[in-house]
């Protein structure tokens, strides 16, 4: 069986440091979707405290569009780029409230 190899193209790169915290996100566009997701997007959105992750948001092969919130993991319903970094954004600064 033969694959065909995509090129993804970055998106946005952006990675900001805020004493103990490290928010970075990562983000490409696809010519097909992951495996799991139904977009031609690829994220990890993270969101860590003193190295250890508090948030994360991604879409791993298999497993489709999810977050990682402290210990739990819950799906993530993806609508658009945009939405997804709002959402990412309120949750980061909900995140950083609670731990404060």
């Amino acid at each position: 069986m033969q694959y065909m190899k995509t090129k993804a193209e970055p998106v946005l790169n952006e990675k900001v440091v805020l004493g103990e915290w490290t928010v970075q996100m990562v983000i490409w566009r696809l010519a097909a979707p992951v495996v799991g997701s139904d977009h031609l997007y690829k994220y990890r959105l993270y969101c860590g405290r003193n190295g250890q992750c508090r948030l994360r948001y991604d879409n791993e092969r298999g497993k489709g569009d999810h977050i990682h919130d402290g210990e739990n993991e819950r799906p993530y319903w993806f609508t658009d780029y945009e939405t997804l970094i709002s959402d990412f954004r309120s949750d980061v600064r909900r995140v950083m409230e609670r731990e404060q």
